[in-house]
């Protein structure tokens, strides 16, 4: 899948799959295109991944027809820029939670390579870009898809100002620091929570902008299936290395328990920690 084809989907509302992976393994975005996902979301924020790194990954996922998706540490244009130059066809700005920060990041996002005084006024609209040149920049970043983490209170009560930028083409919650923020830690059933999600899912989708919630935190399943059918089309299920450490951990939890060497029950769930 090229990045077009994702973006078009997330504007459609039609559903897109994918996982957080940290795993640098050559063999890695290979096995994403068999377990079916269409995008992995490569996080630089939380993450420890240098430039070369991540162009790698970038790089060896978009040739598996797995869209490479980055969250850059904070909203920063010129770092958007980086990523995009290593590779990546999305980018994930964390916390935005004014109109004028991702207005900033659309800029670096979707007006490449155009910068200064020249993308100022193209973006407020004091000077538009010549027709021959808004074509060029078009095409230039066709494939580029321009995604926002939604965490925050403040983000919750300018999120109509947020919906309305122009070019922003999907908003992703960030369970844990929107839960803090909301002052329910990791409450993931309080109902404060949930209200908060339902309106964000709710009111992107009624602009034809995707939606969706990184789960990362015990009993998902339900969960992604619950804002599924509400709308949420940007499936972020887990991460790679909390599905191998629940695998892992399952496995080898039944081996000791049929050894004697466990004494608790193996099929009993345990709870998943956040990365």
């Amino acid at each position: 899948m090229q990045g077009r084809e994702l973006r078009r989907k997330l504007r459609c509302g039609e559903r897109v799959y994918g996982s957080l992976v940290i795993a640098v393994s050559p063999a890695w975005p290979g096995v994403a295109k068999t377990a079916g996902m269409d995008f992995a979301f490569i996080d630089t924020e939380h993450v420890p991944l240098d430039r070369a790194q991540l162009s790698w990954m970038c790089h060896a996922f978009e040739a598996n027809d797995v869209v490479p998706v980055v969250r850059v540490s904070d909203p920063d244009p010129y770092k958007a820029s980086k990523m995009l130059d290593g590779g990546a066809r999305g980018i994930i700005t964390p916390y935005i939670e004014t109109p004028e920060q991702l207005a900033n990041m659309i800029g670096a996002i979707k007006y490449r390579p155009i910068k200064g005084a020249k993308l100022t006024g193209a973006l407020n609209g004091s000077k538009p870009l010549d027709a021959d040149l808004q074509t060029y920049v078009n095409n230039f970043n066709i494939d580029n898809i321009a995604i926002a983490n939604i965490e925050s209170v403040p983000a919750l009560e300018a999120l109509d100002e947020i919906l309305d930028v122009e070019g922003l083409d999907a908003v992703l919650i960030g369970p844990h620091d929107l839960s803090v923020s909301l002052g329910v830690p990791e409450q993931y059933e309080n109902s404060k929570y949930i209200d908060a999600v339902d309106t964000i899912i709710t009111k992107a989708r009624a602009k034809g902008i995707g939606a969706g919630n990184h789960f990362a935190y015990t009993d998902v399943f339900e969960h992604e299936v619950r804002w599924g059918k509400m709308g949420a089309n940007l499936i972020v299920h887990a991460a790679d290395v909390i599905v191998f450490r629940n695998g892992m951990r399952d496995d080898l939890n039944r081996i000791k328990a049929a050894l004697g060497d466990l004494d608790v029950n193996p099929d009993q769930e345990l709870e998943n920690i956040n990365i």
